[in-house]
């Protein structure tokens, strides 16, 4: 298994650089293919949506659709993949941002009842609790 950062995965899904794109590329879909799956991390899926958010400014349904692709790719192992899912839901659906939903997804897989919040959005994602 070979871990994949987030700049591998956001030029993957941007393809916005000729040279780091077409290398991402060869990685997810040639190299993995042979090498054995890629790891993408929570943390990596997180920033990967930061990124499409703060940087390219993308509408919350691309990033929800980017985060699906990223999700659906068969070389590609997700950790924690049915919160990712869960978040990426939340974001599709407009319930909340995909970090909170995120936090509040894995918090519940932890056994946590609620999660306490200062964000006011926040509390439209189920399980979240104004402290």
């Amino acid at each position: 298994m070979i871990g994949l950062d987030t700049n591998i995965l956001v030029r993957y899904l941007a393809q916005d650089d000729p040279e780091q794109s077409r290398k991402a590329t060869e990685i997810i879909e040639r190299r993995l293919i042979e090498a054995g799956p890629g790891f993408a991390s929570v943390v990596a899926i997180a920033e990967t949506a930061w990124v499409l958010d703060r940087v390219y400014r993308l509408p919350d349904q691309e990033i929800a659709a980017a985060i699906e692709r990223i999700l659906q790719t068969d070389v590609l192992l997700v950790e924690n993949e049915q919160e990712v899912f869960a978040a990426m839901s939340a974001l599709r659906e407009g319930i909340g941002s995909f970090a909170d939903a995120l936090i509040g997804a894995l918090g519940a897989s932890a056994g946590c009842a609620r999660t306490l919040t200062f964000d006011r959005r926040a509390l439209r994602i189920p399980g979240f609790e104004l402290a």
